[in-house]
């Protein structure tokens, strides 16, 4: 490898030729989506999250950032942002890894070994070790709503949409009750 943009061009291409669909954002290689299933035998079995990764300039020297877009609930990855907290990534990160270890072995990882004692969600810490049949349930509820193979094949801003169009629904009003109503 002669240069880090070499490496990264290696590593983008290994990672579209393995199982994983991989959504390039804008033209570079430095910003992508990669869809991932959640591990056989986890709770999160079945789910289906859409990973965005951005690769530094320094790559494969400095780590990729990686986030969940869709939801999660895990106490490694901030419910909001999607952020990971995970030491291979953040603080342990080594030129020798790449980005298939990324999706084969340490999201698989810290899917299927949450640390509740190094927390970025802190509800889901919490309730993961005071009641960890609750905490369990509460996993395959978000992975029911929220990782679906629907969900990330829609933009974000669809998903948001379709939020506020099943509120609306439920407050039982319409355009033409609105529009009847206007009329004197």
């Amino acid at each position: 490898m002669s240069s880090p943009s070499k490496r990264r061009e290696m590593d983008v291409m290994k990672l579209m030729m393995s199982d994983y669909t991989v959504e390039m954002i804008n033209d570079g290689l430095n910003e992508f989506n990669v869809e991932f299933h959640g591990p056989k035998e986890s709770l999160y079995e079945g789910g289906v999250w859409k990973i965005r990764v951005e690769l530094p300039d320094a790559y494969p020297y400095k780590s990729p950032s990686i986030g969940f877009v869709n939801k999660i609930y895990h106490p490694n990855v901030d419910e909001l942002s999607g952020s990971v907290c995970l030491d291979v990534i953040n603080q342990s990160w080594s030129p020798m890894f790449d980005l298939l270890n990324v999706f084969e072995v340490f999201l698989p990882q810290l899917l299927l070994y949450p640390n509740p004692s190094d927390p970025l969600n802190g509800d889901a810490a919490s309730l993961m070790m005071k009641d960890r049949k609750q905490y369990d349930q509460k996993v395959k509820e978000y992975c029911e709503r929220y990782a679906k193979k629907e969900a990330i094949t829609n933009s974000t801003a669809e998903l948001e949409s379709s939020d506020e169009d099943i509120s609306d629904e439920e407050s039982g009003s319409s355009d033409d009750d609105i529009a009847g109503h206007a009329d004197p």
